[in-house]
């Protein structure tokens, strides 16, 4: 019997060591994006948890025509695997078959979306407050004083090509920009760094000031990635609709209609 149970015994550890949890744990260790210092424990489970939480669920990605069973690449495309922030299969062009490419993609689906977002607004207060067609301001002397167009565009080409520069940068290179000397205002390049290690979302408390995806506990800040992960779903969701909303914008500045006017307001 004591021979039977020892067997049983070694039987049961063999079995726990080959488990899924115990190569899962392994894998998640070996992986040079967590670091297992003790210096960064909150930082090492945000990151952990992250990673896991990024993976594609088991009940299968969410798709675009959730009511089309097949259809291939077309419905379910094979290069995306449910992990993006509003990944619905969605690719008929199969622009994001390339890895590499697929990450420029999405940087440029958050930029150019958190512009029309700005825009969106801009145009509805702006038309509002000044009574001016969004389309027509910049020629209205009224919009631009009491600076000239020269001195505007410069500041814009100056300002916005340094800010534009460092974000291409930071796309190449990630955390070669959060130094002090690129950071003049700053005392520190920490409020600059990337404290989510995700693309596109820095968090810290310069770009997270109100801690909405996070919390700062004396005086250094720490990301939270179930508050971080909601966040991501509802600002691509807001964002391809404000994208949306400017091309229609586009199509009635061509017949001389405003959004105002078309509401009737």
């Amino acid at each position: 019997m004591a021979l039977a149970c020892s067997a049983s015994t070694v039987s049961q550890i063999t079995a726990v060591s080959t488990s899924s949890f115990v190569r899962s744990a392994r894998s998640l260790k070996a992986s040079p994006v967590v670091s297992f210092g003790v210096s960064n424990g909150s930082r090492v489970m945000a990151m952990a948890t992250k990673k896991v939480s990024a993976r594609p669920s088991a009940g299968g990605k969410k798709s675009w025509l959730p009511a089309v069973k097949g259809g291939g690449d077309l419905v379910d495309p094979q290069w995306l695997d449910g992990s993006l922030p509003g990944d619905y299969g969605f690719d008929p062009l199969g622009l994001g078959r390339d890895p590499a490419a697929l990450k420029w993609y999405r940087e440029a689906e958050i930029i150019h979306g958190r512009w029309a977002m700005a825009a969106v607004l801009g145009i509805f207060v702006g038309q509002a407050w000044s009574g001016v067609p969004w389309f027509e301001a910049g020629a209205d002397p009224a919009a631009i004083a009491p600076f000239s167009f020269g001195s505007l565009l410069g500041t814009q080409l100056l300002l916005m090509g340094w800010v534009e520069t460092k974000r291409w940068i930071d796309f190449l290179n990630p955390g070669t920009q959060s130094v002090e000397w690129a950071t003049p205002w700053s005392r520190t390049a920490e409020n600059f760094a990337n404290t989510t290690g995700l693309q596109g979302y820095p968090g810290g408390k310069f770009f997270d000031p109100l801690a909405l995806a996070g919390s700062v506990n004396s005086g250094k800040y720490t990301p939270d990635f179930s508050k971080l992960e909601r966040l991501q779903l509802a600002e691509i969701k807001h964002a391809r609709l404000a994208m949306v909303a400017m091309l229609i914008f586009y199509f009635e500045a061509g017949q001389g209609l405003t959004p105002l006017g078309v509401l009737g307001l």
